[in-house]
């Protein structure tokens, strides 16, 4: 469903399972970090609010969005994580730098989640302005970083 239609934020409640036991990895984009870092926080805040512990909350970086594949793929050889969640931001340019990276990640979290134990969650905003980023990192159309930490909530246990 398109962004503008739903609030990233929105979610029933009573259809999320208890977090307490879970743990989670986080690879966070430093690129565009007005954007990455609110995604982040709002990831942090949605899964201790159903039940994860601090402690049970992993944050690396990582320079910039292509980068999460690496990052991510690190924490799943871990093993120690129920779910790896990646947050990145990417916002068209004037070259074709946009797609081949959106392309890339996409196909590197894919990759991963096709071939690996541990379910990624792909929370890598691709926008065409800044304004579209902000929107979905904690404006208007709610927060991405929660949609994210559900989704993370939910794959553990599936």
């Amino acid at each position: 469903m398109a962004t503008a239609l739903h609030n990233l934020s929105e979610y029933d409640f009573s259809k999320i399972p208890d977090a307490s036991n879970m743990c989670f990895g986080i690879v966070v984009a430093e690129w565009n970090p007005e954007i990455t870092g609110a995604l982040l926080e709002g990831t942090v805040k949605t899964l201790e609010k159903h039940g994860a512990l601090p402690e049970n909350i992993h944050v690396r970086t990582v320079p910039g969005s292509f980068e999460l594949i690496y990052g991510a793929h690190q924490m799943t050889m871990r093993g120690m994580y129920d779910a790896v969640i990646i947050l990145g931001c990417v916002i068209r340019g004037e070259t074709p730098h946009f797609d081949y990276i959106c392309q890339g990640v996409t196909q590197g979290i894919a990759h991963l989640n096709a071939t690996n134990e541990t379910p990624v969650i792909y929370g890598l905003l691709t926008t065409n302005d800044l304004q579209q980023a902000k929107d979905r990192s904690g404006g208007k159309l709610g927060n991405k970083g929660d949609e994210c930490a559900i989704d993370a909530i939910k794959m553990a246990k599936f």
